[in-house]
């Protein structure tokens, strides 16, 4: 639903409030033509948006490759610190890969002759440039499908790191393999170049490899209240330990299509339970800080300009019936979407503050996706001259008020300022004190006497 606007919120003066109640039938016959007012008060134009309770932050811990749900530290609706253990990801073959590399690291490091031939230096080279590019690509498609933005950021900077030295000694070492051939270079110095990628290829795959070990402890990234799960979780793609297959010569990280799918459907629990196989992606818990909730509201394009940041607003909830929340508006999208009801809307985002029921009771702490509507004070006058809002008719595309003058009707065209359903601001046309028409005015005549 896009914003509305509806009734606004009235301050009349102690005068103005009894003229109000003063307001009579004009004639007695059936015609009911009624009187009221101009007064002096304050009027509040108000926009009615529908709107959705938000959280700060909210971050998804996520298995960073295939394995075991180990352990879980935490339990449902328990606040936990950034960086505390959440969980633990059992993994194996991420063991053995690790391993795996280390050892290849090893023997790359400790040299040893035997090496290639003069003949095959360009063989060899190639075999390690796409050795390589096969491992680089494969460990940017894994970290991709790390759900924590931390771990996965870090993760992929430490691949661009790599494959930026991984291509700068391989081009020492191919141009040192044309100098040979070309008799320019020495045998060992051409050697000594392919070695240093080899070595270089071998570290990356090795610091990989304890990366990827590493996150296997999953820790919270911010401060907030655990819920196990996720929203969604990343397709099972290959892990890290692709790269890990493809320089280090170990075995590829399984990861089954299945693995760490859970149940869906009314009464279950998609919660994994400890022991439960998860593959990479896989949500294991998410932690929402709830420290500053807010309000994400569709603005209706007829209504959004007249929105900016201070605006102040007052919330009521389906979940808290008779409560009323405060909120501020901080900021208004500059680009719109498609409202629920297929119109053009605007998504503002609102601070929200504290609510209170009528009877001054504090009203309960939102939560988030909860749905709530937005009363946006777009609009106030303080001190204005105001008439009842049934006092105005449109004739000609004008506003008009019929007023009593001598005992008598005239209609006079006036300009309105700040409008709401029960009174509106008249900026020119009527005086305070002045008696005006507020009901029949279809049925008033020009000169008609009125009492």
């Amino acid at each position: 639903m896009g914003s509305v606007r509806r009734a606004p919120l009235v301050a009349l003066t102690a005068v103005a409030a009894l003229l109000m109640l003063g307001a009579s039938a004009c004639t007695g016959d059936s015609s009911s033509v009624a009187l009221g007012t101009a007064d002096r008060g304050s009027v509040t134009e108000i926009v009615d948006a529908s709107a959705t309770v938000t959280a700060k932050a909210a971050a998804t811990l996520t298995a960073p490759t295939a394995g075991t749900l180990a352990s879980l530290m935490v339990t449902p609706g328990q606040s936990v610190a950034a960086g505390q253990v959440v969980a633990m990801i059992s993994s194996p073959a991420a063991q053995q890969q690790l391993d795996d590399a280390s050892a290849a690291l090893a023997a790359a490091s400790g040299g040893g002759g035997g090496g290639p031939r003069t003949a095959d230096l360009t063989a060899a080279q190639k075999k390690t440039d796409a050795a390589a590019a096969t491992a680089f690509a494969s460990a940017r498609q894994a970290a991709a499908a790390v759900g924590d933005p931390a771990v996965r950021s870090a993760l992929l900077a430490q691949i661009d790191a790599a494959s930026v030295q991984y291509d700068a000694l391989a081009a020492t070492a191919r141009s040192v393999i044309a100098s040979v051939r070309r008799g320019l270079a020495s045998l060992s110095s051409a050697l000594g170049a392919l070695g240093a990628a080899q070595r270089a290829q071998a570290q990356s795959a090795y610091n990989l490899a304890k990366s990827t070990v590493d996150a296997l402890t999953l820790r919270a990234p911010i401060a907030g209240v655990v819920q196990l799960g996720g929203a969604a979780s990343a397709p099972a793609t290959g892990s890290l330990g692709s790269l890990l297959s493809a320089a280090g010569g170990g075995a590829a990280v399984p990861a089954p299509a299945a693995a760490g799918s859970a149940p869906t459907g009314a009464g279950v629990d998609t919660a994994l339970a400890v022991g439960t196989p998860v593959g990479a992606g896989t949500a294991i818990a998410t932690i929402v800080d709830t420290s500053a909730l807010g309000l994400l509201a569709d603005v209706d394009e007829t209504d959004v300009l007249l929105v900016a940041p201070g605006v102040k607003a007052q919330v009521e909830l389906d979940a808290a019936p008779g409560a009323s929340y405060d909120a501020s508006v901080g900021s208004v999208d500059i680009l719109p979407t498609t409202s629920s009801q297929g119109g053009v809307a605007y998504r503002v985002r609102l601070a929200l503050g504290t609510g209170r029921y009528d009877d001054g009771r504090a009203a309960p702490t939102p939560r988030p996706g909860m749905s709530a509507v937005a009363h946006l004070a777009v609009r106030e006058a303080h001190d204005a001259v105001t008439v009842p809002a049934a006092a105005v008719v449109r004739v000609d595309g004008h506003d008009n008020v019929w007023l009593v003058r001598g005992g008598r009707a005239v209609r006079v065209q006036v300009r309105l300022g700040v409008q709401g359903p029960d009174r509106v601001q008249v900026v020119s046309g009527v005086a305070p004190g002045d008696r005006v028409v507020v009901k029949g005015a279809d049925r008033v005549k020009p000169g008609q006497a009125l009492p």
